[in-house]
């Protein structure tokens, strides 16, 4: 599934990770905890990034962003913690971490655009 828009293609393939991620973890690794905290965040930053294409403005396009903006920060975290707590090894860590932190710029870029291109109306 894509979109041809470089945010919900990355964000979407993300979310596919993170829930592969969730389904190794509570099976492999009996963890439930952290899992489902990284699932929910690390789902949500496409959730959010597909419904700012419905938005109702411009304005509610870049509150939509910075919600999954919020996500994928969160999402850092909880990857972080994951790995700190040894239920991620290094290399597994570095691959999710990644491709998170790319999010992230993404998400910023687009934000910053979106709120340059707003000012610039009016």
């Amino acid at each position: 599934m894509f979109f041809n828009n470089p945010l919900l293609d990355k964000s979407f393939i993300f979310a596919v990770r993170i829930v592969n991620l969730y389904k190794w973890l509570t099976e492999e690794k009996h963890e439930y905890v952290l899992s489902k905290q990284v699932l929910r965040s690390g789902t949500s930053i496409g959730a959010n990034s597909r419904e700012g294409r419905s938005a109702q403005s411009k304005l509610d396009y870049i509150n939509k962003l910075s919600i999954a903006l919020k996500e994928a920060d969160e999402t850092l975290y909880w990857l972080e913690l994951l790995k700190e707590t040894n239920f991620l090894k290094e290399e597994e860590f570095q691959s999710i971490h990644t491709d998170c932190e790319e999010l992230v710029k993404i998400l910023i870029a687009s934000i910053k655009t979106s709120k340059n291109n707003l000012n610039r109306e009016k």
